[in-house]
């Protein structure tokens, strides 16, 4: 059966709260704390990009996987922030890491769910015999307009998987996808924001493609949100993966080891895979754990995975999420994030 068998993540360490923001456009922090629960997010360093984000987690899922990176067949990165619009940000990855060029690659975009869209693929590859491991990459350094409600949670981070049939640490027991045409976000060629419908995002678009996700798939496998240990939903801002998780019937303490987004942000296409790794951080052998995520535009992968003994002898050999969420942070001031994130342009 297919299975992960290595993960990783990585969190830039610079960090800005909400206030500092809030306060330079006049806006009411409280309300985006107390709200939407958002109270600081990740910002990358100027040296820092999906691709470089990306390496750094994959080094993490390598220590844990501990393969040899030339027996991958397949590097896939989804990613909405890829820094080059011509240019694959995967062979960059699979050389940095030591893959052999007899490997297939691609870059995968699909809002926020391109992380988990290169994950459905390296699982069908996998499964098919076509290649003994597969490698998916959700990654975004996201982007927010200045003053627009998405500069509160746009964050940077990354989250890598290795797929395999051999010594799994969760098993891959049920996919689904859930898609319709609903322009709830967008951003056009040569533009530098995205764009997104206020309101209209949650109800017909983020609430409705998850929840007929998460339903179809527990459906598929026959199971009920009490047979789960852990659920991971995408986290565009602290309150819409707990609200979602209360409609689907899950509870709280089911939610709340991946629930990262109110000190990390929307880490967009790395978002929900993220959740993953902070859960499968915490979770024991036999643990059962349901992954929905979801891209605007719109639409939602899901995942059930069972956890193996496997867990026990891998986990801290890398980081752990939340260390890295948590420890050796750096506050900056807007100024400085705005620099670090080309806000400021310098005139012709």
């Amino acid at each position: 059966m297919v299975g992960i068998i290595g993960y990783g993540a990585y969190i830039p360490r610079n960090r800005i709260k909400v206030e500092e923001i809030a306060k330079v456009w006049g806006a009411d922090a409280p309300s985006y704390k107390k709200g939407l629960q958002l109270y600081e997010k990740s910002v990358p360093s100027p040296d820092q990009d999906t691709i470089t984000m990306s390496v750094e987690a994959t080094k993490n899922a390598l220590k844990r996987a501990n393969i040899n990176p030339q027996e991958i067949g397949a590097v896939y990165v989804g990613s909405e922030s890829h820094p080059y619009a011509v240019k694959p940000s995967g062979t960059t990855l699979a050389e940095a890491i030591g893959a052999t060029p007899d490997i297939h690659c691609a870059d995968f975009e699909f809002a926020c769910k391109a992380g988990s869209e290169a994950m459905f693929v390296c699982i069908g590859l996998v499964e098919s015999g076509m290649i003994k491991y597969g490698l998916a990459v959700g990654a975004d350094t996201s982007q927010g307009a200045p003053g627009d409600a998405l500069e509160y949670s746009a964050a940077a981070g990354a989250a890598s998987y290795i797929f395999g049939k051999e010594n799994p640490i969760a098993k891959v027991l049920h996919t689904f996808s859930f898609m319709t045409d609903t322009p709830d976000f967008w951003r056009r060629e040569y533009q530098f924001y995205p764009r997104h419908a206020g309101r209209f995002t949650g109800e017909p678009a983020y609430f409705k493609h998850i929840t007929g996700c998460a339903n179809a798939i527990m459906s598929k496998a026959n199971m009920k949100p009490e047979d789960f240990n852990y659920a991971i939903f995408h986290q565009p801002n602290g309150k819409f993966p707990m609200r979602v998780g209360k409609m689907l019937g899950f509870k709280k303490e089911q939610i709340e080891p991946g629930w990262l987004s109110p000190t990390l942000g929307n880490t967009y296409s790395g978002s929900s895979p993220m959740g993953l790794t902070a859960t499968l951080d915490v979770c024991k052998p036999g643990d059962m754990i349901l992954m929905v995520s979801y891209g605007s535009g719109a639409g939602s992968d899901g995942f059930i995975y069972e956890v193996t003994d496997r867990i026990n002898e891998v986990r801290d050999k890398a980081p752990k999420t939340r260390y890295l969420l948590e420890h050796n942070k750096k506050y900056i001031e807007y100024g400085t994030y705005a620099k670090f994130r080309g806000k400021i342009r310098m005139g012709e």
